[in-house]
């Protein structure tokens, strides 16, 4: 479904400040896959994210989307079929629309006149979505978006990219800018809501047990390198103990950041 052949990134190229963010990454993500991405800062992960969506173009290689190169495409494009949920609860809506407005939009893509659709019978599909939140907000159709808590700005978020149907949703650490509480409920939404629509999905964490507990396929990245992909039983079999050890037999040294190792 989506393949990276030969992907690298460099930075302020031929300059003093060089850096080679991606190194020549070759990846292929089937139909239906939910993968989980650790890696300390600077590994990569967030680049690998921006060149998929086509926030950067690469320097060297190119990328496929259902065979079709989509390398030079404009980002703009590529959020017809690629969604992202970022860190900050505040980029996934539009803080001046309302609740109700705010999803229909995800769901009616493109479409203009918004005030006109929503009608009664939109509006009750709306509650019945807003329904799987479980957060009442079915009941705060007409609320500014701006009146929300961060964790119904960020389930709120995750909805709306569920419900625009997307071929591929990126999870650019999505619940760490959560309480421990609101981080919970996203991410069994998170959870629910990819296995019940059967969602082709990447996930960026810091935290290991989320990494090996969701989703079927595990990548680790160090220093703009994929140097660790799993799945299928020897996933299932992994604990935090055996990836900081395939880490050290890897990279012959231990993990330098601690953001890496949090388990809770």
């Amino acid at each position: 479904m989506i393949e990276l052949k030969n992907l690298r990134k460099v930075f302020y190229e031929g300059s003093p400040y060089e850096k080679e963010a991606i190194k020549s990454i070759n990846l292929r993500v089937n139909e239906g896959d939910f993968i989980t991405i650790i890696g300390s800062n600077g590994s990569g992960k967030t680049t690998l994210f921006n060149l998929i969506a086509g926030t950067f173009l690469p320097t060297n290689g190119r990328i496929y989307v259902n065979d079709r190169d989509v390398t030079e495409q404009d980002e703009y494009k590529r959020a017809c079929y690629i969604g992202r949920i970022y860190q900050n609860p505040l980029l996934g809506t539009a803080s001046g629309m309302t609740v109700e407005e705010n999803v229909a939009l995800a769901m009616r893509k493109g479409l203009r006149g918004l005030a006109i659709s929503l009608n009664k019978e939109l509006r009750e599909e709306i509650r019945d979505k807003l329904k799987l939140l479980g957060m009442n907000l079915e009941n705060r159709l007409k609320e500014p978006v701006s009146l929300l808590s961060g964790g119904q700005r960020q389930a709120l978020t995750l909805l709306m990219a569920i419900l625009s149907k997307p071929l591929l949703l990126l999870l650019d650490e999505h619940t760490a800018a959560l309480d421990p509480r609101n981080a919970k409920i996203v991410l069994d939404l998170t959870r629910r809501f990819i296995e019940e629509n059967k969602l082709t999905a990447l996930m960026v964490t810091h935290n290991m047990l989320q990494a090996i507990e969701l989703g079927n396929r595990l990548l680790m990245m160090d220093e703009g390198e994929i140097i660790l992909d799993v799945s299928g039983d020897e996933k299932k079999s992994l604990t935090v103990e055996k990836l900081v050890e395939k880490f050290h037999s890897i990279r012959r040294h231990s993990i330098e950041s601690d953001e890496v190792l949090l388990v809770e």
